[in-house]
């Protein structure tokens, strides 16, 4: 397997995979597949694979870890540009279908609904996020300051669970809210402990 994950071919196999989600949805919307209601489940599809694609970003360096794989973080800052993409989607859904592209509606629509109000403040961050994560931006900043930035996937996550749950309260569906809350948060404990293990060898 890591064999498999040094090969040059690696990068552009996880390339494929990740637009995977985004041809099923073109493929969906081409061929009148979405249901009753096409704008709602674009609006909810990309949401969904947001959620998702954030989960594999912060896996990877749990599993590099338990499985002994360095190899895994060279997929790492594509992984994170997935979860850019979808959350971009899913904005221009909502801005789209939800808004007819209506500037001053949305804006006055983000500030008035909170849900739709943190969900636009972890866009923002990922876009801070995406914007620095070439090498170039790395020398600017400089390596301190830039993994402090990159920090911010963690608030990434909390707010993106939040929109979530203030999403399905109306509804009182909390399922799949639980579900991916459960996974972002044993992947953030998982990172609690390590920075725990390690300030425990330095005393």
């Amino acid at each position: 397997m890591r064999a498999a994950l040094r090969h040059p071919a690696a990068w552009w196999v996880i390339l494929f995979l990740g637009l995977l989600p985004l041809a099923s949805l073109l493929h969906q919307t081409l061929q009148d597949q979405l249901g009753p209601n096409p704008a709602e489940a674009l609006i909810r599809a990309t949401g969904d694979w947001t959620l998702r694609s954030l989960c594999v970003v912060l896996a990877v360096t749990p599993l590099r870890g338990l499985l002994g794989w360095p190899e895994l973080l060279r997929f790492r800052r594509m992984l994170g540009l997935w979860v850019f993409c979808y959350a971009s989607l899913h904005l221009l859904c909502y801005a789209w279908f939800d808004m007819g592209f209506d500037w001053t509606d949305t804006l006055q629509d983000i500030i008035k609904r909170p849900f739709i109000l943190v969900g636009f403040g972890a866009f923002l961050i990922l876009l801070a996020l995406a914007a620095t994560s070439f090498n170039r931006a790395i020398r600017w900043l400089g390596g301190q300051r830039w993994r402090w930035l990159h920090r911010g996937v963690y608030a990434v996550a909390a707010l993106a669970i939040l929109h979530f749950w203030w999403m399905r309260a109306g509804k009182q569906d909390f399922a799949e809210v639980l579900v991916y809350a459960g996974i972002l948060a044993s992947l953030l404990a998982w990172r609690v402990l390590q920075w725990w293990r390690r300030r425990d060898r330095t005393l």
